[in-house]
């Protein structure tokens, strides 16, 4: 199984011989909210992530999915362990409708992160939008999602796909209350 995300993220950071003060300098964060993070207190944002995985230096995906190989990243379904990531913009929060399956797990050298990922609904009025550099590929496996994009909303149903800059700002529900949808992404985001 794999450990939660704030125990990789402190693995990585003391693997680095960072102290929690200067990731969290490093990546324009508090202090105190670098340390709720690692101890699981809080669930890290995924701009927060990629702003960690910068100060590091490592990929997005080294947190997400674990050791890297250079070689063939093969995805088995039954192996496959999900890691919940907050879809929030703002300092970490408890916003917890993604769950990502890590699609290439442990493939070094990569420049794409595909991901299988659960969508829960969030009313509108809790949504925060996410932006970070980037473009992101969407085709919807199951379910309807709705994608809040700059001042734009979609509709997706099962088949449809979007592909967008990740730049602006965005978030993604399933599109109505009490249901879920199952999605294919894949993020690029500059390393």
């Amino acid at each position: 199984m794999t450990e939660p995300t704030g125990v990789k993220i402190k693995q990585l950071r003391e693997a680095a011989n960072l102290s929690i003060e200067e990731l969290a300098k490093a990546a324009s964060i508090a202090p105190s909210q670098m340390e709720m993070i690692e101890n699981g207190k809080v669930i890290p944002t995924l701009s927060c992530l990629i702003k960690l995985c910068r100060s590091m230096g490592i990929r997005l995906g080294t947190v997400l999915d674990g050791a890297e190989h250079p070689g063939p990243a093969l995805s088995k379904r039954k192996e496959q362990k999900p890691r919940t990531v907050s879809l929030s913009c703002d300092s970490a929060g408890d916003r917890n409708n993604l769950n990502f399956y890590a699609l290439a797990t442990g493939k070094s050298d990569r420049n794409m992160e595909p991901y299988i990922i659960d969508v829960e609904w969030i009313p509108e009025k809790e949504e925060k939008k996410s932006q970070h550099e980037g473009e992101e590929f969407i085709y919807v496996i199951k379910g309807k999602i709705e994608l809040h994009y700059g001042t734009d909303s979609y509709t997706l149903e099962e088949g449809d796909s979007i592909y967008y800059d990740s730049i602006v700002p965005h978030c993604i529900s399933a599109a109505e209350p009490d249901t879920q949808a199952k999605v294919l992404a894949v993020t690029y985001i500059p390393y």
